[in-house]
């Protein structure tokens, strides 16, 4: 069977280590623990915002922060921003489609051959570039198009 190819953003990183987060910061530990089982790329943009807001914020000790965004590049494939994908990002946010950022990691994300991001910064069900967006923090469970990521049928 072939998985779905997905990534996650920056947010979600961010909740796993946000103990103050209630409700995300649980579920975003359930969706971290599992991605090393899946089809999970990170983009480099990702981890290195996640960096960059945990200390900024004081969520981890800058070396705890540097220690878990290694152990995530050593876990999972990684995909970098191309010029290509700045070149679609500055469309999309062009088009007010997407702010930089996101048309970035939406670019970087269909490059990489991903199908879905797991994201709250962009509307649920949308398709930008042939990536489904889903929002995991959207209800009071994890959505089925998420639980179908994470927890792929045999």
């Amino acid at each position: 069977m072939r998985t779905e190819r997905f990534t996650l953003d920056t947010n979600v990183l961010l909740y796993a280590v946000d103990r103050n987060a209630g409700e995300r910061h649980s579920r975003a530990v359930e969706i971290v623990g599992r991605v090393a089982q899946c089809d999970c790329w990170l983009t480099l943009q990702a981890v290195s915002e996640f960096y960059a807001t945990v200390t900024r914020k004081k969520l981890a000790p800058a070396q705890d922060a540097a220690a878990l965004a290694a152990d995530w590049l050593d876990l999972l494939p990684t995909a970098a921003a191309s010029p290509g994908a700045v070149r679609r990002a500055l469309a999309l946010a062009g088009a007010g489609r997407a702010s930089y950022r996101d048309g970035l990691l939406v670019a970087t994300a269909a490059e990489a051959g991903c199908t879905a991001i797991l994201t709250e910064g962009l509307a649920h069900g949308a398709v930008l570039h042939d990536v489904r967006i889903i929002n995991p923090f959207g209800g009071s469970e994890l959505p089925e198009s998420a639980r179908r990521l994470l927890f792929p049928a045999p």
